[in-house]
């Protein structure tokens, strides 16, 4: 079995110097990460001459005619990079010039020789799009944007947290487990809350990473940026290096985007945590840890997937001790890809029923959610009036809390406010009303409890 070796150096200005040496240069970034810059030259690319040149005439063969600053747009190349390989392709006579274009542009297309090599690099490869970065400045770049550079501390967690109603001590627990960058276990009933402060989680995310197009490994494109799980970065108000960043140029073929927070519940498979290969397309799709890199990767709903919890767990033991996970192509050809993520394991069921004791061991926080208190049921109540524009009576919501919860043995959770309200609003409105009642709560107890409704009683 043949790797792909990456570095694995932790030293910021190893990993900065090695940059250097290898003809990228490094410059530190608002958010007090490096930034990448973009490259003059082929060589500074990492790339092969060969394979952009083979990626400039897929671009060709699917659209046709280009001129420069179009292929520079749409490989995310300088045009000095464009223009040095547009002269190559010229040379080996796979493409000609099909006159100028707006503003006197050279135009080209291909010819019949690059329109047969062209279908050969795309039944090689499918990706046609900007052009990857190298694994190694993938892994450099990880390196830089590591969560262990996270400023995380006590007053931004309760800042981050403010609008909730959280035990302080449920924070103190969370705080330093995401400062650790160890997986953590929430655990508890239905409803208490873990998966919502899951995500909430992604608060405490500051900064922002450069996400790549795709990662180019053993000649293959790995698609990695993801609209759908990546946000980029809008910023209306330009930082001040906005001038120096376009004077020297940031490599396009990254995105400045959020910290990721990945979020997967009971869909997720064995094969979504391996690369994905399309074969319509012939497309390399990056996992979910992959996407999830530089920030948090949360497994909801742990034990309702469709396998069994340990071989999840099995999976994720190599990655969790050495900071690496271990993939492989369609071809069989395999390699290593940092793992920095921030894993989250929520679940209704016992921790103890899901997984051994070893692998509970390497989950460095266990932490429980528990039902509310009168307080805070009482402010979560309040706050859920104000939100579906209901007046906010005490004397309503201690009912619900005494004649329902307590003479029904059921416990106070945090999602009960929010449900029970609700339902009484569509009450009202059905029946043109507009004061919460007593009647109304009781008839959204009925229809949220099933099995402790009692259509024949009213409500007292």
């Amino acid at each position: 079995m043949s790797l792909v070796p990456i570095n694995h150096g932790n030293d910021q200005e190893a990993d900065l110097k090695a940059g250097q040496d290898a003809g990228h240069e490094v410059m530190a970034g608002p958010s007090g990460n490096a930034n990448a810059m973009r490259p003059s030259s082929v060589a500074e690319t990492g790339l092969d001459l060969l394979y952009i040149a083979d990626l400039l005439s897929k671009q060709l063969y699917e659209t046709g005619v280009l001129d420069m600053r179009e292929l520079s747009q749409r490989s995310a190349l300088s045009g000095a990079v464009v223009e040095e390989v547009c002269h190559f392709l010229r040379d080996e006579r796979r493409i000609e010039l099909r006159g100028a274009g707006g503003g006197g542009s050279l135009r080209y297309g291909l010819t019949d020789l690059g329109r047969a090599a062209a279908l050969e690099a795309l039944a090689r490869d499918g990706y046609s799009g900007p052009a990857p970065v190298t694994l190694e400045d993938y892994t450099r770049r990880v390196a830089h944007q590591t969560m262990k550079t996270v400023g995380i501390d006590r007053e931004s967690v309760f800042e981050a947290f403010a609008d909730m109603v959280i035990s302080p001590s449920l924070l103190d627990q969370l705080g330093p487990a995401l400062v650790s960058g160890r997986a953590m276990f929430l655990y508890g009933d239905a409803g208490t809350g873990k998966s919502y402060i899951a995500r909430r989680l992604s608060r405490l995310l500051p900064g922002q990473v450069l996400i790549p197009h795709a990662i180019l490994v053993a000649g293959k494109a790995l698609r990695c940026f993801d609209g759908g799980m990546h946000e980029p970065v809008v910023s209306e108000e330009p930082s001040p290096l906005a001038s120096l960043y376009l004077e020297r140029g940031h490599d396009p073929r990254y995105v400045c985007c959020h910290r990721p927070c990945v979020v997967t519940g009971g869909e997720l498979t064995l094969d979504m945590l391996e690369v994905q290969y399309d074969p319509a397309t012939r497309i390399h799709h990056a996992p979910i840890q992959l996407k999830a890199n530089n920030g948090m990767l949360v497994i909801d709903d742990l034990g309702r997937q469709r396998m069994a919890p340990m071989e999840l767990f099995n999976r994720w033991i190599v990655p969790m001790e050495e900071r690496i996970d271990y993939l492989a192509l369609s071809n069989g050809q395999h390699f290593r890809i940092p793992f920095d993520v921030a894993l989250v394991f929520s679940s209704n069921l016992d921790p103890l029923s899901l997984a051994d004791p070893a692998f509970l061991r390497r989950i460095g926080y266990k932490i429980r959610f528990s039902a509310l208190g009168r307080d805070d049921y009482l402010t979560l109540w309040q706050q859920e009036c104000l939100a579906n524009g209901v007046d906010f009576d005490e004397r309503l919501a201690t009912f619900v809390i005494e004649e329902l919860h307590h003479r029904r043995e059921v416990a106070l959770l945090p999602c009960h406010p929010r449900d029970l309200v609700g339902l009484a609003v569509d009450y009202l409105r059905y029946q043109g009303q507009e004061r919460l009642s007593k009647t109304a709560l009781f008839w959204a107890w009925q229809n949220y409890f099933v099995e402790l409704g009692d259509p024949g009683r009213e409500a007292s």
